[in-house]
């Protein structure tokens, strides 16, 4: 690990301005994802920022109806907040399915919007790695690859995001509050993430001095009849294989919004917007839902060790729908 200094920020403007001051510089919150990076010498920060004490640790009710998640709150408290726990279920359930106990007590809701990709050559400093260090190749493409993207991915990187929160929040059509030198910006979820493209160093579109102050949740009464369903090789502290996270509202068996997001399939949560155009205000049943599954997953590509994840987020998506379903007419 690289020596780094350690500065403690009072408030918001001090933290910005010592990152402003120093590209070299990592805001750190729970260090959950952070510190193991630097001890491996993946992230070589000068200086980490802490920002715990920042006034972001809050949960509550806007006026608008919708609910602000502050950055700094921890994965644990807003996966048990009553208001997540009955107005966005999916979320809940997402936050809980992830990691373990003690690391959801730590991680921070703005940490885990940024966490960077599990993939094995990202981590291994002797491999080359895109994502790492720009230029110098993608070893998954022709590695083991099983637990990498089939969808948006580029020759440049095939890595998959691995947060579970982001997966529920992309489906919740959330925003993210951030502020920064030059003021505060409201982003959408779906503009948060990026897809590799010829950047895959690039895994936001958060500027480098920018910090996250709150995630809103947009007022959704129908959120409150979601899920998420996680497939992952064992029951816990593990990635996502593949997941979905689902939001419906049905009347007389017919669906009048869906929202569907998919995990572990790419490089930023997969929004299902093809599956969801052919769902709306169409009558639920599963020859539907596997149409619709099929449509979404047409431009998936497998590589030599997951391509078995084209069927499966294809299977996962129906067993959502018709879990949904089922529940809403029960």
């Amino acid at each position: 690990m690289r020596g780094f200094t350690y500065t403690r920020a009072s408030d918001a403007d001090t933290a910005i301005r010592a990152v402003v001051h120093n590209a070299e510089a990592k805001f750190i919150g729970g260090g959950t994802n952070l510190v193991d990076l630097m001890r491996e010498n993946v992230e070589r920060p000068s200086e980490v920022v802490d920002v715990n004490g920042l006034p972001f640790a809050q949960i509550e009710e806007l006026p608008n109806g919708s609910l602000r998640l502050g950055a700094m709150a921890r994965n644990s408290h807003t996966a048990n907040h009553p208001l997540v726990r009955v107005r966005y279920p999916v979320l809940a359930q997402a936050l809980l399915s992830a990691a373990s106990p003690q690391l959801r007590n730590m991680a921070t809701n703005a940490g885990n919007l940024l966490q960077r990709t599990r993939c094995y050559y990202f981590y291994d400093t002797t491999a080359p790695c895109n994502k790492r260090q720009p230029g110098t190749g993608c070893s998954a493409l022709a590695g083991y690859n099983r637990l990498h993207a089939i969808l948006g991915t580029s020759p440049q990187c095939i890595a998959t995001h691995p947060s579970d929160m982001t997966v529920a929040l992309a489906a919740l059509d959330a925003i993210v509050q951030v502020q920064g030198p030059n003021g505060q910006r409201s982003l959408p979820i779906a503009d948060f993430h990026r897809l590799p493209g010829d950047t895959p160093e690039r895994d936001t579109n958060l500027g480098h001095d920018e910090l996250i102050t709150a995630i809103d949740l947009p007022a959704l009464p129908f959120a409150r009849h979601s899920l998420y369903l996680k497939v992952r090789d064992r029951p816990s502290f593990a990635f996502a294989l593949v997941s979905v996270a689902g939001v419906l509202k049905l009347s007389d068996n017919r669906i009048q919004e869906v929202r569907l997001a998919l995990g572990g399939v790419a490089h930023k949560p997969w929004r299902a917007h093809k599956a969801e155009e052919i769902l709306t205000g169409a009558p639920a049943t599963p020859e539907l839902f596997r149409r619709a599954a099929e449509a979404e997953l047409q431009t998936a590509v497998g590589f030599e060790h997951n391509a078995f994840k084209i069927e499966l987020a294809k299977r996962i998506m129906v067993r959502a729908l018709t879990t949904l379903t089922e529940r809403r007419l029960a």
